[in-house]
């Protein structure tokens, strides 16, 4: 296994006679002409997802409660459990007593029923299950407590400085906060796993369906029947936060994130949401460079067991322009970090691909890998010893 920064340049071409213009790393201040955006808002963001630059902004980091907002991490822990295998869709969870006496927005669950993850995830997803988002929470990490912990950690390794979590659901808790701007973070960190919008983009769908205790949910982000490309994501109410959305959309290879919070009711908040998206769609356009998944490299690594392995990206990358304007050359560049601890996890990051324009970082994306990666035995590395042995003669 060599050691050492191994770095490596790609340059794309885009043909255009036009100039370009980039709300990048070091420019990611909202776009102009958008002064009248979020007007019934106390806080708000518009954030393209592919490449997490700000549109648009107001009292971004204002503190604030996130009410049922709050599921948005609670669905990312989740999701990022089903994605190591340490839960399964069509595994079945006991409900507890303490997950079922949960108050607020629930889908009725009773302390010892039984129920999918699958259908657990929809009653969150779809209903804002307080019920239903405790009893994930119980499964993943053994107590809601435990799980609240993890929320924490979680909003420290995204850098989320002005988040803190008292609960799983985003029932009304003294020192329970966040902001727009940490709110599409966490959104956009949660659409890496692109299943989620299955869930998200129910409108209505029933549980227990056919027997005596069926139950119909119905979509609190009205937004995903209303408004064309809506997918998700949160809703959240209480008399404290008043009106919020977090809401995502995706339309012509483009997604965005629009986040606000304070709104004076439900027609406010989803008018704010539906101005913010359109001027997204109507003013700014991407270009796909790399799909999730995507083959960016290749390592050999002579300590592991599977020494040939494939480095891809992490999730959709693009840039982002004004419409009308376009880039004449951008380049990416491949950082991988200098060591590697074997084993290597499937989706532990291994370095990261910068995209940069003129020599300026625009957008970071993590590489990873899609397998795990095992240390090899001494019997591998025995048998690879005389393979170099023989080709030397």
């Amino acid at each position: 296994m060599k050691k050492g920064l191994l770095v490596i340049t790609i340059v794309v071409f885009l043909m255009s006679n036009l100039s370009f213009t980039v709300y990048g790393e070091e420019n990611n201040q909202a776009a102009p002409d958008s002064e009248n955006l979020a007007e019934n808002a106390k806080s708000a963001i518009l954030m393209e997802r592919d490449t997490g630059k700000v549109i648009f902004n107001k009292n971004e980091h204002e503190q604030l409660s996130p009410a049922s907002m709050t599921k948005i991490m609670t669905l990312l822990l989740i999701m990022e459990a089903i994605d190591e295998g340490k839960l399964k869709l069509d595994e079945t969870i006991r409900v507890s007593e303490r997950a079922a006496s949960m108050g607020g927005s629930q889908i009725f669950l009773e302390a010892g029923e039984e129920m999918s993850v699958n259908d657990l995830l929809k009653g969150v997803a779809v209903a804002s299950g307080n019920d239903a988002s405790v009893a994930l929470a119980e499964r993943v990490a053994g107590s809601e407590k435990s799980f609240v912990k993890r929320m924490n950690e979680k909003a420290k390794e995204l850098n989320l400085k002005n988040t803190k979590f008292q609960n799983a659901t985003g029932l009304p808790a003294e020192d329970h906060y966040s902001t727009a701007y940490d709110m599409s973070v966490m959104a956009k960190e949660l659409l890496k796993y692109e299943t989620i919008t299955n869930y998200t983009s129910i409108y209505e769908d029933y549980l227990r369906k056919g027997e005596d205790n069926e139950f119909w949910l119905v979509n609190t982000n009205r937004l995903v029947k209303f408004y064309p490309g809506v997918d998700g994501l949160k809703t959240g109410y209480t008399n404290d936060a008043k009106y919020c959305l977090t809401a995502t959309a995706e339309k012509e290879d483009m997604r965005v994130i629009a986040v606000v919070m304070g709104a004076g009711s439900t027609k406010d908040r989803n008018a704010d949401v539906t101005q913010m998206l359109d001027y997204a769609f109507n003013h700014f356009q991407t270009n796909k460079l790399f799909e999730k998944g995507d083959k960016i490299t290749e390592l050999n690594m002579l300590k592991a067991e599977n020494n040939h392995l494939d480095v891809v990206a992490s999730e959709s990358i693009s840039t982002l322009h004004k419409k009308g304007e376009s880039m004449d050359k951008v380049t990416t560049e491949i950082k991988l970090h200098e060591d590697y601890t074997l084993p290597i996890s499937k989706g532990d990051s291994i370095g990261e691909l910068l995209v940069k324009n003129e020599g300026k970082i625009i957008s970071r994306s993590d590489l990873t890998v899609e397998e795990d990666v095992e240390k090899a035995s001494y019997l591998t590395l025995f048998k690879r010893t005389l393979q170099r042995m023989a080709k030397n003669e």
